[in-house]
């Protein structure tokens, strides 16, 4: 079997939006990114080594998202819809890059594990540590928690700076067992890391039937027991109240979110936002403020923003 592989030279600004289309929109099979700073910070990673940068093979300028699909799959009009993408995102004042687009067939067992050699454990914080399944890792603190995962098709890796965002809201929030929902769970990282952190029962959303079984599979990894995962758009057919909501998804799916948290949050809960590009904050903002919330905590790295959101005082 051969799988359909669309390349697009692009900007690390919208990978995360590429990577959300692709899956949701246009059921990819699958996504990765190649960016060029991963490249710098290889031969970082074990010794002192510097990656020749010269002798790397389709190095680049920024980034290189991938998708794969079926071989049956529609190339051309893929192609098209890629196009309109992207001139949507450049609309929002988002760098997209060259923007050129390639496409090729592979053998899918090439695929299935020639990224692994980009993908390492991530030395998060004191309390956390995201390691790809295949590798050993021997924490210095004995009680830093450890995230195994099998990255697979689903996003949501700890790489992104939208991820780790996220991940520093749940560790500042859970200073008690809680509950917590994970919406747009992806990989099922952020929920794994609030069990990990002590929350007492978890719920994890996702729209994907690839992100559903995805985080089945990494929370079984894990042998957690206490977080179920529940396919829905959002947090619609979901009922009760939680403390903690977090959700690292796109700012304009982020909108759809905010009418939501009212009655799915508890008296004194906290909801946690990460995926947001800052020229979304306005819009993000107003919202709240409409839905009678307000920024208690906003976090930056690069162009992305983690929010941490509570309650207007009444």
């Amino acid at each position: 079997m051969k799988l359909l592989v669309i390349k697009i030279a692009t900007s690390h600004e919208v990978e995360d939006a590429l990577s959300v289309f692709s899956q949701d929109n246009l059921n990819a099979l699958g996504t990765e990114t190649r960016n060029r700073d991963d490249f710098k910070k290889a031969g970082w990673l074990h010794d002192s080594t510097v990656v020749e940068m010269d002798d790397i093979k389709d190095l680049p300028k920024d980034t290189q998202f991938i998708a794969y699909f079926d071989q049956e799959a529609d190339k051309d009009e893929l192609v098209k819809k890629y196009r309109a993408k992207l001139k949507e995102l450049n609309g929002y004042g988002l760098n997209i890059g060259e923007g050129n687009i390639r496409t090729s067939y592979i053998a899918d067992q090439d695929w299935n594990t020639a990224w692994q050699k980009y993908y390492h454990v991530i030395d998060f914080s004191r309390h956390l540590a995201i390691v790809p399944k295949w590798e050993h890792y021997k924490p210095v603190f004995k009680d830093q928690q450890l995230i195994k995962l099998d990255p697979g098709l689903a996003f949501g890796t700890g790489n992104h700076k939208t991820t780790q965002l996220a991940l520093m809201g749940i560790e500042r929030a859970m200073i008690r067992p809680s509950t917590v929902v994970d919406v747009g769970t992806g990989s099922g990282i952020l929920a794994i890391a609030a069990a990990k952190l002590g929350a007492k029962k978890i719920l994890a959303t996702d729209i994907s039937d690839e992100a559903v079984t995805a985080a089945k599979e990494n929370i079984a990894l894990n042998d957690l027991h206490n977080i179920s995962v529940h396919k829905t758009d959002l947090l619609a057919d979901v009922k009760g109240k939680f403390n903690i909501i977090v959700a690292n998804i796109l700012a304009e799916i982020l909108l759809n979110l905010i009418p939501q948290l009212d009655s799915h949050l508890n008296k004194n809960g906290q909801a946690i936002f990460s995926g947001i590009d800052y020229l979304q904050m306005p819009k993000i903002k107003r919202a709240l403020n409409a839905n009678d919330f307000k920024i208690d905590l906003s976090m930056q790295q690069g162009r992305w923003v983690g929010l941490v959101i509570v309650r207007k005082d009444k």
